[in-house]
Formats: structure tokens, C-alpha cells, sequence
């Protein structure tokens, strides 16, 4: 099921995947537990550590070891990227409000992290570093939400899925996929809840345009998923 996914990344450094796909590979979970597992997203906590001061974005973080396929939480722990990544936020230590169990306990969660598993070939290897972030990008009257605030970048690991879990009252939010020299290799939007896309974070680089408010009236925010995968040793 997954080997096309597989081909497209190896070949191409991304592969987008259309809800409708996603939830064929997530197979029965992705009807019974995801509202249960994107209510979670309702109670994030507001990211302090913005350097443009930006308001705009909450977050949940969780780490884990992946071992030749078997997954294990780990002690919570600080998101830390260089500036050579992240040349906003970067070269800090970052300390999110942790995901909540129940969360990583939803089935989904478990059926997300099998997809990525098979998609980028992960079950021979030791000791994956994954990090788990909860994102919600907010757009209000007085300010638009910055998906990418640090623009287009690599987040300085070796594999990332990035899973839309909601969008409201938005416009905008184009996401860009271009090689390391900035040669262009596609745009598109994630707009209905389980769109996602899957990428070699050596090979291409990524960033999402701002979002604002369609009503003003009315909320506006965007939620996603986002796990990236860091090998740290091989099986012999």
C-alpha cells in the first residue's frame, strides 16, 4: 500500500497525500477515534518563545525512541533546533507544555506513526529520535498566523509528515516545496482534515504562506500534526 508513497519520496524528496488516501492508510481508525484525537488540539498551550513576539501560535511537543519499529515514549524533554535551521527561534532550548497521554494513546496516533514507518522505510533502523508537535497557527483581526514564521527551511532531521487536523475560517496557507538551491518543485494547500505530506528533510526544503481570517467575525486557525524522524544509529 505504501510503496508508491515510498517511490514518490525517494524520488522526488516529498510526497503529498490527499486525505481521502490518508484515511484509506490509517484504515478504520481514521473514522472511529480522529475527532476524539483532534479535540486534543483544543487544549494547547500558547508558544512563549516567539522572537517576532507573535501571538498567533499554541503547541504541544512529546519525544520518543523508535527501535527497529517499536515505539517508546520518552522523559519530556526540550524542542532545540540550531540557527543554521531556525534562524527565527533557534538556538534555544524550548520548553512546550507536554502532549497529553490519551493523545498518544488514540489509535490514530499509533496508525500515523505505522504510515511513516512504511513510507519512509524505518522499521530496520535503531534509535530513532521522533518529536511530536501539536501546532495551532491562530489569524485575528489584529494579526495573521505564520505557519513558518523562520520561512522556507529544512528542520535539521532526516524525515518529516506533516498532517492537517483542521482548518477554520482561513485563507491562504499554501504550502511550498522547493529544493536547497530554491528551484521550485510544488505548491499546494492542506485543506481538508487528514491531507499530508511526507518529506526527505535532506533533500528539499518547506514553508507554508500566512493565514488570515475568510470572516472576522469568526475564528480562524489551522491545525497540524507534525512528526519528524531523526536516525541516530542502523541495525547491522
Amino acid at each position: 500500500m505504501f510503496d508508491t508513497l515510498h517511490d514518490q519520496v525517494r524520488q522526488s524528496g516529498f510526497a503529498i497525500v490527499p486525505a481521502a488516501t490518508m484515511r484509506e492508510h490509517l484504515g478504520a481508525v481514521s473514522v472511529r477515534d480522529f475527532s476524539a484525537f483532534a479535540d486534543s488540539w483544543n487544549a494547547l498551550d500558547l508558544d512563549q518563545y516567539m522572537a517576532d513576539g507573535g501571538h498567533y501560535r499554541r503547541r504541544r511537543h512529546a519525544v520518543f525512541n523508535l527501535n527497529k519499529g517499536v515505539l517508546e515514549r520518552l522523559p519530556h524533554q526540550p524542542h532545540y533546533q540550531s540557527r543554521d535551521y531556525n534562524s527565527l527561534n533557534g538556538g534555544i532550548e524550548r520548553w512546550f507544555t507536554s502532549v497529553k497521554p490519551e493523545t498518544t494513546a488514540n489509535p490514530v496516533f499509533g496508525a500515523v506513526v505505522a504510515a511513516c514507518r512504511a513510507v519512509f522505510e524505518l522499521d530496520t533502523a535503531a534509535n530513532i529520535f521522533v518529536e511530536m508537535h501539536q501546532f495551532r497557527i491562530e489569524a485575528t483581526p489584529g494579526e495573521t498566523g505564520q505557519p513558518t514564521p523562520e520561512g522556507m527551511h529544512r528542520d535539521g532531521v532526516d524525515r518529516v509528515l506533516v498532517m492537517l487536523i483542521d482548518r477554520v475560517n482561513l485563507e491562504q496557507g499554501v504550502t511550498s516545496i522547493a529544493r536547497p538551491d530554491g528551484t521550485p518543485l510544488g505548491a499546494f494547500t492542506l485543506a481538508t482534515p487528514m491531507d499530508a505530506v511526507f518529506i526527505d528533510d535532506h533533500r528539499v526544503v518547506h514553508g507554508v504562506t500566512a493565514v488570515t481570517q475568510a470572516d472576522s467575525d469568526r475564528p480562524g486557525y489551522r491545525d497540524v500534526l507534525v512528526l519528524t524522524f531523526k536516525i541516530q544509529a542502523s541495525s547491522d
